[in-house]
C-alpha cells in the first residue's frame, strides 16, 4: 500500500507544481481561455473518484459499483440542465474539442457539409480548419466577419442558400462581440439545416445572463467547463431530447471510452457555483472589466479588432505599435502579466508569429479586480509594449505586478505541499 506523499515521494514534480502555483499568484493571468477554480473544485477533481471506472451512463454502466458515481453524474447533468435550459446534456467529453467531434459524427455522415466561422475571424481550430482531421472527414465552408467587425448575416444567409450546408455552426475563441442566435436559427429554418454553436468561451457569461444564450434555441450546444464558467478542464454537450440518443451514442461507445468521473464531479460543484446569485455580479464583473480594457487601449490608440468587445476579451493588432504579437507576449511574460499572441482577421503573418494579441479579464475578476485595477494593469501592459526591448523596464513592471497581486490572494487557504 502507497504511504508516501508527493512532496518526499517525488520532489521534481512537487517543486514545479509549487513554482507553478507562485507563478499563477505572483503575476497577471490574462489569457481569454484560462481561470481558477474553487478550492471546491480542487478538491473533487483530486477526489478518489479517480479511482473508478464507469463506462455508460448512469443506470446503464459496463461495471458494477458505480452506484455513487450514478448520483454525482446525475447531479452534474441537471444542475446544467438548470443552469442553461437544456432539455439534454452529456457531462462525459473530456473537453470542448472532442465534444466538437463528437457532434459532427453523431448529426453528420462523412463528405456533409458544415457552415462555421473562419478560425482568422475569431473561430476555432475544430470549426473546420485545415490543418485538422475533421478538415478531410467533412466539407467546411467558412465564413468570415465584416470590415468593421461584424457577423454579415446577410452574407451568412446568402453562403447558406449557396452551399445547403447540413450544420451551420457559431461560435468562436478570438471574437469579441455577441451573435443573434434568433437570426441564425432563421437562416438554418430557411435550408433545413441543424444548428449548432460552441460557447466554450462564454458559457460562464450566458449563465452569468450578461450574453445571448442559445441553448433553448439551437438544435445543440457544445462548451467547455472551464473558461468563463469557471470550473475544471473539460467538455458538455447539451441538446435537444430529438438528438439526445445519437449524442450519447457518440461520445460513448463512439468516440471515448471511461468517463473521468473525478473530473465529472468537479464540474458538478462548478456548476452549483454558478448556480450562485453571486455568479451574475462576477459574470458582469467579467464584462465590466473588459470594458474599462477597451476604453484604455482605445485612448492609447490601439488599433481594436471588431471595434471593441460585448464579452469577456480583446483581439489587438499590435503591429502599428512597432512590435509582432509573438515579441509582445514575450515582452510581457517578462513583466509577470500572461497573455497570448494571436492571429487578427486576414491575417498577414505567420500563426507562430503573428500581428495581434488575445487577452481578456476572467482571471482577473476571479482574483477581486474591478475598474480601477484595470486602469492599472493596461498602463503597464502600455509600458511593457513600448519598453519590449528593454530588460530593466520590464523587469520594474515585474516588481510592481508582484507588490500588486499581494492584495489579491489567489489560494490564501490551499495549503502548500
Amino acid at each position: 500500500m502507497y504511504t508516501h506523499n508527493l512532496k518526499d515521494f517525488d520532489p521534481e514534480i512537487a517543486k514545479y507544481i509549487t513554482l507553478e502555483r507562485q507563478r499563477q499568484e505572483d503575476g497577471l493571468e490574462m489569457i481569454p481561455s484560462e481561470n481558477f477554480v474553487s478550492p471546491a473544485v480542487l478538491q473533487a477533481l483530486g477526489s478518489i473518484l479517480t479511482n473508478k471506472y464507469s463506462e455508460g451512463y448512469s443506470g446503464k454502466r459496463y461495471y458494477g459499483g458505480c452506484e455513487n458515481i450514478d448520483f454525482v453524474e446525475t447531479l452534474a447533468i441537471e444542475r446544467a440542465k438548470q443552469l442553461f435550459g437544456a432539455e439534454h446534456v452529456n457531462v462525459q467529453p473530456l473537453s470542448g474539442a472532442p465534444a466538437n467531434i463528437a457532434v459532427y459524427s453523431a448529426i453528420m455522415e462523412p463528405g456533409d457539409t458544415i457552415l462555421g466561422m473562419d478560425l482568422g475571424h475569431g473561430g476555432h481550430l475544430t470549426h473546420g480548419h485545415p490543418v485538422t482531421w475533421m478538415a478531410k472527414i467533412f466539407n467546411f465552408i467558412r465564413y468570415k466577419t465584416t470590415a468593421s467587425g461584424e457577423i454579415d448575416y446577410d452574407n451568412l444567409r446568402a453562403m447558406a442558400k449557396e452551399h445547403k450546408p447540413k450544420v451551420i455552426l457559431v461560435g468562436y475563441s478570438a471574437y469579441s462581440r455577441d451573435i443573434d442566435y434568433a437570426k441564425v436559427k432563421t437562416i438554418a429554418d430557411e435550408i433545413g439545416a441543424i444548428t449548432m454553436a460552441d460557447i466554450a468561451h462564454i458559457a460562464g457569461l450566458i449563465a452569468g445572463g450578461q450574453m445571448n444564450n442559445p441553448v433553448p434555441l439551437f438544435d445543440v450546444v457544445t462548451t467547455t467547463t472551464h473558461k468563463t464558467l469557471r470550473g475544471p478542464r473539460g467538455g458538455m454537450i447539451m441538446c435537444k431530447k430529438s438528438l439526445a440518443k445519437q449524442i450519447d451514442k457518440a461520445v460513448f461507445p463512439g468516440f471515448q471510452g471511461g468517463p473521468h468521473e473525478h473530473n465529472i464531479a468537479a464540474k458538478a460543484v462548478a456548476f452549483k457555483e454558478a448556480l450562485a446569485p453571486e455568479f451574475k455580479d462576477y459574470a458582469a464583473q467579467i464584462k465590466k472589466n473588459a470594458k474599462i480594457l477597451e476604453t484604455e487601449f482605445k485612448n492609447r490608440d490601439y488599433k481594436i479588432c471588431f471595434g471593441g468587445t460585448d464579452n469577456h476579451l480583446l483581439l489587438i493588432d499590435i503591429t502599428p505599435k512597432g512590435l509582432t504579437g509573438k515579441e509582445a507576449q514575450h515582452a510581457l511574460d517578462i513583466a509577470g502579466i500572461t497573455l497570448n499572441k494571436n492571429m487578427i482577421p486576414d491575417e498577414p503573418r505567420s500563426a507562430m508569429d503573428p500581428s495581434g494579441i488575445r487577452l481578456g479579464t476572467p482571471a482577473l475578476t476571479t482574483r477581486g479586480m474591478k475598474e480601477n485595477e484595470m486602469k492599472i494593469i493596461a498602463s503597464w501592459i502600455d509600458k511593457a509594449i513600448q519598453n519590449w526591448q528593454n530588460e530593466t523596464e520590464l523587469q520594474k513592471i515585474r516588481a510592481a505586478v508582484r507588490e500588486f497581486t499581494k492584495n489579491f490572494p489567489l489560494y490564501p487557504t490551499l495549503p502548500t505541499l
